[in-house]
């Protein structure tokens, strides 16, 4: 049976499935509590209850997230196009705004971005997200598939992972190079260590992009590997994966022991199938990998 508190929480995931899929539209209080069910004298109140900040806050933040990865990361897109939609109807305003939460221009975070700033100022959204966006596994979600091994293409993060987005920022533009775009060549993350190590200094990724076995690999910063192919335990995951830890958890604390399974010596890893923000971020899937003898 659903309990008040669990109808509540359903309720407001609605509001924020819907607050990222019209990022781009008029969010005002009126359509956002008719979503929730909720009279619009008392939502913006139950909101920010719920979330730790105000409805206008969660959607500025959003807004923004959403613009900063396409600034970065999709440098066809005028600065001018990314203002609209992100809901400024100049873009003087959106440059106002933006410089007021990271302390830069977006011009200059396109060119050169501050990453420290950056992060800082998504907490209270990461932190809203989490409180209603983190699932709850059970056995039923793992499944035990065949994996064919697969040729990559893998560029090394080593270090604080604080800087991990100006690796990906990098690794994008390599792979712009050479037309390996995610829809018709496959993106992965090997993890080599913790996700938070004692020492951010031993965090290890490998970022990956599945290539033909003929691609040579003719750079610095890329190496040619492989993905082993085998048996591995696969748990989708959708929505915030961004925090791929809760899954892994599950699967080393949860799953392997009850399964009579051993891990096989190859880390865990991801296939990202679908990416923030091509889609909102709540369609967002993934795919973590245990590799198992």
């Amino acid at each position: 049976m659903t309990t008040a508190v669990e109808h509540h929480q359903a309720r407001m995931q609605r509001v924020l499935e819907y607050i990222d899929q019209h990022l781009h539209d008029d969010l005002n209080l009126e359509t956002l509590s008719s979503i929730a069910a909720y009279s619009k004298y008392h939502f913006h109140r139950q909101f920010t209850a719920t979330f730790g900040l105000s409805v206008h806050r969660y959607i500025l933040l959003a807004r923004m997230k959403r613009a900063s990865y396409r600034l970065v990361y999709r440098d066809t897109q005028s600065v001018t196009a990314i203002a609209m939609d992100a809901g400024y109807a100049a873009p003087d305003a959106f440059a106002r705004s933006f410089r007021q939460q990271f302390g830069q221009s977006p011009s200059s975070f396109r060119k050169s971005p501050d990453w420290e700033p950056w992060h800082s100022a998504f907490t209270p959204l990461n932190d809203a997200r989490s409180k209603l966006m983190q699932k709850t596994f059970t056995k039923d979600d793992v499944t035990i598939r065949e994996v064919p091994s697969t040729p990559v293409a893998i560029m090394e993060h080593r270090g604080d992972p604080a800087a991990l987005a100006a690796t990906i920022q990098r690794f994008i533009a390599w792979r712009q190079l050479f037309s390996l775009h995610p829809r018709t060549h496959p993106t992965f993350n090997v993890w080599r260590s913790e996700r938070r190590p004692e020492s951010p200094a031993d965090y290890s990724v490998d970022l990956c992009v599945g290539v033909p076995s003929s691609f040579e690999v003719k750079s610095e910063q890329v190496t040619a590997g492989e993905i082993p192919g085998g048996r591995c335990a696969v748990l989708r995951v959708v929505g915030n994966t961004d925090n791929l830890e809760p899954a892994a958890l599950f699967l080393y604390r949860d799953w392997l022991p009850a399964s009579g399974e051993e891990a096989r010596d190859f880390p865990l890893y991801c296939q990202r199938l679908s990416l923030f923000p091509e889609v909102p971020e709540h369609e967002a899937v993934a795919e973590l990998f245990l590799p198992l003898k």
